[in-house]
């Protein structure tokens, strides 16, 4: 952690002013595929933001065979876009991940059932089939179960976990109860198949009490000790910052630009929409600025994933605040 603060010290210098040398190259891998939820990078690129802040920003795309952890770790990406859990775990087995920003500031995780099933509370949840996500995003769900005293192994007294896939085919097709989905994408999905709000039961996880930090910024801790690799991702946390206050103001807009980006082809505008809308309000619904971490929101994910034994003792040097507090300096 010192070695960090050094490092950062030399940051508030370096970003005070853009560099006339050239654009340095900057690689961010998101967690999925183009879309709303990643609207502020591409508006970033999109308005010249990145180009004013002296990067030249690549943007990946994600998949649901792409773990961001695993490409930052093999020098794939400077930086990547997280769960905080996701986060946490793999920096507990050696991938050396910090938080530099702190992107979505509220949960957007559910759990969404059909009033059909008879499920109404959490504890009608006992012998019944639940569709989660994996790939880090099961942590969540684990918690939960462990805080409502569920075996999540099956039986009359448990639920049996389906390995769901990223779409909402298990809830449209009854082989689930309850499935994941997120407030401003499957949720829409399940809507757009035709059944009603009143035809659903919805628990947020953060209404739940377990709540953990999504998307957020991750660099390597390793290379935040280089002064150049922290004024670089300072400058691209500013530039990134502007961005997402855009695309909440704007948030048609924004998916508008987050579609032009899209090379599945099977996204639509209205989708889109509903997507942004959505995300601007996991974002503009915090007493903190975009980006800012509060610490009290990252030490209660540490203690749910601590409880679960996901990791197994308090991480140290996780996450700094020296590169949100540069990137205030950064003139673009």
């Amino acid at each position: 952690m010192k070695r960090l603060l050094i490092a950062a010290a030399a940051v508030g210098f370096m970003a005070a002013g853009v560099s006339a040398q050239a654009a340095d190259k900057v690689t961010i891998q998101l967690k999925w595929v183009a879309d709303a939820q990643f609207g502020g990078y591409y508006v970033a690129k999109d308005k010249g933001y990145y180009k004013a802040a002296d990067l030249d920003v690549t943007i990946k795309p994600g998949g649901p065979d792409i773990a961001p952890e695993q490409v930052l770790a093999a020098g794939g990406a400077d930086v990547i876009v997280d769960w905080m859990t996701a986060a946490l775990a793999a920096r507990e087995k050696g991938v050396p991940l910090v938080n530099i920003a702190q992107i979505f500031q509220r949960e957007g995780l559910e759990l969404t059932c059909l009033k059909s099933s008879g499920v109404k509370t959490p504890q009608d949840f006992k012998g019944r089939t639940l569709g989660v996500w994996f790939y880090g995003n099961e942590y969540p769900f684990y918690a939960w179960m462990h805080q409502l005293g569920m075996a999540t192994e099956g039986g009359p007294n448990g639920v049996k976990v389906l390995k769901q896939a990223f779409n909402v085919d298990p809830l449209l097709q009854k082989q689930a109860d309850c499935i994941s989905t997120m407030t401003y994408n499957e949720y829409f999905q399940i809507l757009d198949a035709g059944i009603k709000p009143s035809q659903l039961v919805v628990f947020n996880y953060s209404d739940q009490g377990v709540g953990v930090l999504e998307d957020g910024l991750y660099a390597n801790g390793d290379k935040l000790k280089d002064a150049h690799y922290a004024a670089v991702m300072a400058r691209f946390v500013a530039a990134s910052d502007k961005g997402w206050a855009y695309a909440v103001k704007h948030p048609d807009e924004a998916a508008q630009i987050a579609l032009n980006n899209d090379t599945t082809g099977a996204q639509t505008l209205k989708h889109q929409k509903d997507m942004a809308r959505e995300v601007a309000k996991l974002i503009s619904q915090s007493k903190n600025p975009i980006g800012y971490l509060d610490v009290k929101d990252y030490e209660r994910t540490v203690k749910e994933l601590e409880e679960q034994k996901i990791i197994t003792k308090k991480p140290e040097g996780a996450y700094t605040h020296a590169i949100w507090d540069a990137a205030q300096k950064v003139k673009m």
